[in-house]
């Protein structure tokens, strides 16, 4: 048997690549689009691929029944036939950070629920991407935060950089947290937030060369971000992911 980074046992015979932790460099910068993109290339490449999403704050009502659109998007890119509560193992209602959420609606957020969840559905997976919420160091509970939860996993960790104006020093930040819990930071994805913003180039050679991990692509402003096609501007991403 293999040892698995997730802290359980994979079978030896198994294609396995292994599991990703994505992080961004704030809320509302793709994280989920990015993550469903990579599921959808490793679904693509005939591998069995898991989007995870622990937790999820803020859900709508639909024909009854109370749903998250990240958990959706990302339950359909993976090719595993996942439930919703499998893809989003904790999904709160209200849209504000998890502690806030959980605390209004009277729930608890259990560390040790949450990572059985993670590793039983990546067990089941040649490879698994867990996003994260927010950025890097969000609170879940009093001592535990998202970089914990990367760190519980043992993750190598992705960086999804939302291009606009701020993003270099808010990603160098990231990578210096990333680094300083004893993490990798595998790669990075540049995705376009600002259309409008100058000097894009300037400020992807600055990224690249402050970030010191390999660029898995740089996504524009797309007029429907569906997997599909943001994947096509990440066409080496899962061959650079396997090769760190």
């Amino acid at each position: 048997m293999k040892s698995s980074p997730l802290g359980g046992q994979r079978p030896a015979k198994r294609r396995s690549v292994g599991a990703f932790f994505i992080t961004g460099t704030d809320t509302e910068i793709g994280k989920t689009a990015i993550t469903a993109a990579f599921t959808h290339l490793a679904a693509q490449s005939g591998l069995r691929a898991a989007a995870i999403k622990p937790l999820a704050a803020g859900q709508d009502c639909v024909d009854g029944c109370w749903v998250n659109e990240d958990v959706l998007r990302l339950r359909a890119a993976s090719n595993m036939g996942l439930r919703d509560d499998e893809v989003g193992p904790l999904q709160l209602r209200t849209p504000c950070a998890p502690h806030i959420a959980a605390r209004l609606e009277g729930r608890a957020i259990s560390r040790e629920a949450l990572l059985t969840a993670v590793r039983g559905v990546a067990a089941r997976a040649d490879i698994a991407f867990v996003e994260g919420v927010g950025g890097f160091r969000v609170p879940l509970i009093p001592g535990w935060d998202t970089a914990d939860l990367a760190v519980d996993l043992g993750l190598p960790v992705v960086l999804v950089v939302g291009l606009r104006l701020g993003c270099i020093n808010h990603a160098l930040l990231t990578a210096e947290a990333v680094r300083a819990r004893g993490l990798r930071l595998a790669g990075w994805v540049a995705n376009t937030v600002d259309a409008a913003m100058p000097h894009v180039a300037d400020n992807l050679a600055a990224l690249e060369a402050g970030l010191q991990a390999p660029c898995l692509g740089h996504v524009p402003r797309l007029p429907e971000p569906h997997p599909a096609a943001i994947a096509a501007h990440l066409p080496q991403a899962l061959a650079l992911l396997q090769a760190t």
